[in-house]
């Protein structure tokens, strides 16, 4: 996978180190305080008002769209946890992982310690089948040769993974609430102990407001739609980002530029979609900067997509539905050798 082209003359460093400077001349890594005060009183307000709306509704059916409204309020709280973690709204780590505590652990159920470590692993090695933990088979085959190598379930689901996928994000949510608990029995996390209390702390708060407000009918439909509209619209956020990219493995040797550029995806779109993935949709530039605060992406952008071209580097965009048929296509070519065998 080759795509060098010859570094300008009287030009110091690597392909990557040449494009940093530009982007730090730019002044696109300084962190943006006034962008972060205003999106986190929005969310913070959104998040207090759906469960006073919640509240206001009572014992009502109508109160499976105020499930959905939920959902988006809690993914909102997932993209700014996420932001947290990179560093992008403060450059004290102490501060940032107390944010991260309060919005991932103790507001939405998500262990902010395991999570960072999990997406700090992806970041490093995207798309890579041995390294990235969000291409590994768990239930999904992500290429041809774990797809060869699947058993059980995996191989299963595998054969018909394209028509499954988006029914399979409805179980997300929970998904991330179980591998957070889970992840408490890891030594190597940091702070166990608070952690698990947090994470307590919002189950029973969580299903202590359902089962106060609501009669148990209501309140495990109430749990089922939202938990399964907050796992799906967390996938449509991150899927479209790598999903139906090269996964690359151990013989493909590719530098830090160009491992970060050609597995991943920008998502075209107005202020709606930037708002809807929290800035994901560039998620070329967020994988080559991850600390460069969300609001100056878009400045990166064209910076990054003409020095791709300079290289003669593949900086894909497109729109967000053909994104998501990319994914799909991908996961149903890889799973057709095991409707192959499977026929046979």
């Amino acid at each position: 996978m080759d795509t060098s082209r010859a570094r300008p003359s009287g030009e110091r460093g690597s392909d990557f180190a040449r494009l940093s400077r530009r982007i730090a001349q730019e002044g696109l890594l300084r962190k943006r305080p006034g962008y972060y005060t205003a999106r986190i009183t929005m969310v913070a307000g959104l998040f207090a008002a759906s469960w006073a709306l919640f509240a206001w509704v009572g014992d009502s059916w109508w109160q499976l769209a105020v499930a959905v409204l939920m959902a988006v309020t809690f993914g909102q709280v997932t993209l700014l946890a996420h932001d947290l973690a990179h560093g992008q709204i403060s450059r004290s780590r102490r501060i940032s992982r107390i944010a991260g505590l309060i919005t991932g652990n103790l507001a939405i159920g998500l262990s902010y310690g395991w999570w960072m470590d999990k997406h700090t692993r992806h970041h490093a090695n995207p798309n890579h089948e041995d390294r990235d933990p969000d291409v590994s088979p768990d239930f999904l085959v992500w290429s041809e040769r774990q797809a060869e190598a699947s058993r059980g379930l995996p191989r299963f689901v595998g054969r018909w993974q394209a028509l499954l996928f988006f029914p399979l994000l409805t179980l997300e949510g929970l998904n991330l609430k179980v591998s957070s608990f889970r992840a408490l029995r890891r030594k190597s996390l940091k702070n166990r102990t608070l952690e698990g209390l947090l994470l307590s702390a919002h189950v029973l708060a969580y299903a202590g407001a359902l089962f106060l407000v609501l009669p148990p009918g209501l309140a495990l439909t109430f749990l089922i739609v939202h938990q399964a509209c907050y796992g799906v619209y967390l996938g449509c956020t991150f899927a479209p980002n790598h999903k139906g990219m090269p996964v690359l493995t151990a013989e493909d040797e590719l530098d830090f530029l160009r491992r970060q550029v050609l597995t991943s995806r920008n998502v075209r779109g107005g202020r709606l979609v930037n708002t809807a993935l929290g800035g994901l949709n560039y998620q070329i530039e967020h994988h080559l900067f991850p600390s460069m605060p969300t609001a100056n992406l878009r400045r990166a952008q064209p910076i990054v997509r003409e020095y791709c071209e300079s290289l003669g580097i593949d900086y894909v965009e497109c729109g967000l539905f053909q994104s998501w048929g990319q994914a799909l296509r991908h996961l149903h070519e890889v799973g057709r050798q095991l409707r192959e065998a499977a026929a046979t």
